[in-house]
């Protein structure tokens, strides 16, 4: 149940601001990015699974959790939580979960904060 839960939640950030496009809240390069990013982030998540099923064979070299991170930081999280709940992939690291969790509530506590200031600005323009 959790599983498609955050799924969803993920699907559902990416099409409202999609929507925030389509109402001009956004600049077309937003979602686009975020959506780009949120793609090859979660490549990198199946990358890594797949070196980590490796790993128990020979010596592989794995993506660093950082750069992990760094990715859904900087925009990809919903592909990052696509992932994770769909790959099974480093869903049962606390600490882990804890930092996407901190970019999760950053990213969309920021996009948030653009869509009001862009409706506000548009309610009460400024000159």
């Amino acid at each position: 149940m959790i599983k498609k839960t955050l799924i969803i939640f993920s699907l559902l950030f990416l099409a409202v601001i999609w929507l925030a496009y389509l109402s001009q809240y956004l600049p077309i390069y937003v979602p686009g990015y975020i959506s780009s990013l949120s793609l090859i982030t979660y490549i990198m998540y199946a990358w890594d699974k797949r070196q980590a099923k490796q790993s128990t064979h020979k010596k592989v070299n794995r993506t660093p959790e950082r750069t992990l991170h760094i990715l859904a930081l900087v925009g990809g999280w919903p592909g990052a939580l696509i992932a994770q709940q769909w790959l099974r992939h480093k869903s049962q690291k606390r600490r882990f979960i804890v930092v996407l969790w901190l970019c999760i509530f950053g990213n969309v506590s920021v996009i948030g904060g653009i869509i009001l200031f862009e409706e506000n600005a548009r309610v009460m323009p400024l000159n």
